[in-house]
C-alpha cells in the first residue's frame, strides 16, 4: 500500500506574530549585531523546525500575506481597520522571515491582494486528493476549510501544543459542515476583522440559525417562522449580512504555482545553518542542534 504524501502548511503570518509578541511583552528583541530586530523571525523558524519535527511531513509549503490591503478592503473600508499598525520593532522581520525560510528550503507564497487564508484555502482545494494536509495556525476563521483529508493545529502554548480539529471533530462539536462555517460568521460578525454581521445575533443564535435552516438563502426564505426580533434584525441588517458572508468566506481559487513534488522537504544542510547562525540568527542554530543535531 502506498502511503500518500503529508504536506504541512504554515499560517506564516500567524507564527511571525504569535512568536514577536511572546517575546515582545518581555522586551526580548533578540538584535543582530546592527541592531535588528530578530524575536518574531527567529521564533517563526524555530516553531516550523519543531512542528516538522513532531509532525513529521514529506512537504512543506509556508503562506504569507502580502500587505495589509487586500480585496476585502475594497468590498469594505471597515475591514480590519481596528487593529493597530504593526511595532517599529517588527517592520524588518517580514522580510527576514521569508528570507529565511527561503534560505532554508521552505517554499513561500503570497500573492499581492489576497491574505495568506485564502493561499491555504486554495492549496487545501489543489492537494486534497493527492496528499494528508496539517495546517498551522492561530486563526479559527480556517476552520471552514476542514476536509476529511485536512486538519487544522491550533496553536496552544508554546512551539510543541496544538489544539487539533478534523472534519469529524467539526461535524461533532458544531453540528454543520466546515463549509457552512462563513454563513456562520456573516450572522455573528467578527469584532477582530471588523465586520459587524447581523447587530444583535451572536454566535449561539447565529450556528443555531444555521444548524436549523442550513443557509442564509434558507433562512431569509423561511424569515418568517424566526421571532420577531430576529426578523426585523436580519431584514434592518440585510446588505451587512450579505457582505460579512463575502469577507468571511476563504477563497479557495486562487491560482497556487507549483505542484506537490516541488514542496518536498529538503535534506538540511550543516551548512546552511552554520550560514545562519553565523549572521546571528543563533537562537535558530540552537534550535537544529537540539532537533537534528546538524550542526
Amino acid at each position: 500500500m502506498t502511503t500518500k504524501p503529508k504536506l504541512l502548511i504554515v499560517d506564516g503570518m500567524a507564527l511571525l506574530f504569535r512568536s514577536f509578541f511572546a517575546s515582545a511583552a518581555m522586551g526580548h528583541y533578540i538584535r543582530l549585531a546592527d541592531g535588528t530586530p530578530t524575536n518574531g523571525a527567529q521564533g517563526f523558524v524555530r516553531h516550523v523546525l519543531t512542528a516538522q519535527s513532531i509532525m513529521k511531513p514529506t512537504h512543506l509549503a509556508v503562506c504569507w500575506d502580502m500587505g495589509s490591503h487586500t480585496f476585502r478592503n475594497e468590498l469594505f473600508d471597515g475591514y480590519k481597520a481596528n487593529r493597530p499598525a504593526p511595532p517599529e520593532e517588527m517592520l524588518p522581520q517580514f522580510d527576514m522571515a521569508k528570507n529565511l525560510s527561503q534560505q532554508i528550503g521552505w517554499q513561500n507564497f503570497g500573492v499581492k491582494g489576497m491574505e495568506a487564508d485564502d493561499l491555504i484555502g486554495s492549496m487545501i482545494t489543489k492537494f486534497q486528493d493527492e496528499a494528508d494536509i496539517t495546517v498551522i495556525s492561530g486563526d479559527k476563521d480556517l476552520l471552514q476549510l476542514l476536509r476529511p483529508s485536512t486538519e487544522i493545529a491550533f496553536t496552544k502554548k508554546g512551539y510543541t501544543e496544538y489544539d487539533v480539529y478534523t472534519h469529524t471533530r467539526f461535524n461533532d462539536e458544531y453540528g454543520i459542515e466546515p463549509i457552512q462555517f462563513a454563513q456562520v460568521k456573516a450572522f455573528m460578525g467578527d469584532s477582530s476583522d471588523g465586520y459587524p454581521g447581523v447587530k444583535g445575533i451572536g454566535p449561539k443564535q447565529a450556528l443555531t440559525l444555521i444548524q436549523t435552516y442550513g443557509s442564509i438563502e434558507n433562512v431569509l426564505k423561511s424569515i418568517d417562522e424566526l421571532k420577531p426580533g430576529q426578523r426585523t434584525k436580519i431584514k434592518e441588517n440585510l446588505d451587512m449580512l450579505k457582505l460579512s458572508h463575502e469577507l468571511a468566506t476563504i477563497q479557495t481559487n486562487v491560482p497556487i504555482e507549483a505542484e506537490l513534488a516541488s514542496l518536498v522537504l529538503p535534506n538540511y544542510e550543516p551548512q546552511t545553518f552554520k550560514e545562519i547562525e553565523e549572521r546571528g540568527y543563533t537562537l535558530i542554530a540552537k534550535q537544529v542542534r537540539s532537533l537534528y543535531s546538524l550542526i
